[in-house]
């Protein structure tokens, strides 16, 4: 860290891209200094010696009790948060659910107010319009504006 308090190094991120049975994505607004009131999908910090899938996994199950699968990678986004002075790569990956009744709970009531679904035209509409892309967090933008993604038909797995 440096004096501010901030890495003087970009930090590694990974989110799950998680869909129900109607090809909706799990999302939920975050809470806290970075992203908060804003839409993002479960996620978090990529550990020393972690695997991403194991990584994306083991988020998603503490963050919403979803058990999930990394299925693959499907885009990476270098997002620099001028407010926050920090800087993250952030990995994306599209997962499974492997019980497509399960439905998401908040499980970390400090860092999420609740999880829903949502459909990803949904999320390209807020991402692409200046006055509501700010309802999304950053990396979210970032992915969607890089057409990096389109939802596939992973829930059909």
């Amino acid at each position: 860290m440096n004096m501010n308090g901030a890495f003087a190094w970009p930090r590694v991120a990974v989110i799950a891209i998680i869909r129900d049975h109607q090809g909706r994505v799990c999302t939920g607004r975050r809470i806290g200094a970075l992203g908060g009131g804003q839409l993002s999908f479960p996620g978090g910090h990529l550990e020393l010696g972690e695997g991403i899938f194991a990584c994306v996994e083991r988020e998603a199950l503490e963050e919403s009790g979803l058990v999930i699968r990394g299925v693959q990678v499907i885009g990476v986004t270098n997002d620099f948060f001028v407010k926050n002075n920090k800087h993250y790569i952030t990995i994306f990956a599209e997962c499974e659910q492997l019980d497509l009744k399960q439905q998401p709970q908040r499980l970390e009531p400090e860092k999420c107010e609740g999880w829903g679904w949502m459909s990803w035209e949904e999320l390209e509409a807020l991402a692409k319009n200046e006055s509501t892309s700010e309802e999304l967090f950053l990396p979210v933008v970032n992915l969607i504006r890089s057409n990096l993604y389109k939802p596939s038909n992973i829930h059909q797995l």
